[in-house]
């Protein structure tokens, strides 16, 4: 007998699953049924999306209030739901009103997610833009270097009278692989 699932999730404990176990009750989903997880969406490792995936069997429906509750990697929901398709276990999302059970649902799933591709493909592309400009203007990101001038002279000093990396980078406190990095023997 074919059976509906909810899954709701929160990021951290301090909010709340209210809002979305009402919508999942009120999409007539039992509440013995509904999965709860508390974890981060980036997570792949969701150990309760785990277990009601391996759960569902062919005919069940998995019900979610928005898609981004399964998970926030573009490639991580098509991926899911390309394996529940598969496996015969519809999909619904309450929010953007998909449901995998239908062509059009698992049109707009695919559509979706090619958007959503785009939009991570442009904005990785404006983020590298912004980093050229700044870096033709002299910025550099990232974390400055503990390396300094006189840092990288005593460093080689010391390589030069005998001692190992590791004494040098303890004498410096800075750490082996920066010695070995700054400094060329």
């Amino acid at each position: 007998m074919a059976m509906t699932f909810g899954y709701a999730r929160v990021s951290t404990a301090g909010q709340t699953l209210d809002s979305q176990l009402d919508a999942l009750r009120a999409a007539g989903v039992d509440q013995r049924q509904i999965h709860v997880e508390t974890a981060s969406g980036a997570r792949d490792d969701r150990p309760v999306l785990n277990e009601l995936v391996e759960q569902v069997q062919d005919g069940d429906t998995i019900v979610v209030t928005k898609l981004d509750r399964l998970g926030r990697s573009v490639a991580h929901l098509v991926d899911l739901a390309a394996r529940l398709d598969r496996a015969g276990v519809a999909l619904r999302s309450l929010s953007e009103q998909i449901d995998t059970s239908t062509a059009a649902g698992r049109f707009m799933v695919h559509m979706l997610a090619a958007l959503a591709q785009m939009e991570r493909d442009l904005i990785r592309e404006r983020t590298i833009a912004g980093l050229a400009a700044a870096r033709a203007r002299g910025r550099v990101g990232g974390r400055p270097t503990v390396m300094t001038p006189d840092r990288r002279e005593a460093a080689a000093s010391l390589l030069a009278d005998g001692q190992s990396a590791a004494a040098v980078a303890r004498a410096l406190g800075i750490s082996e692989s920066t010695v070995r990095r700054h400094v060329p023997r």
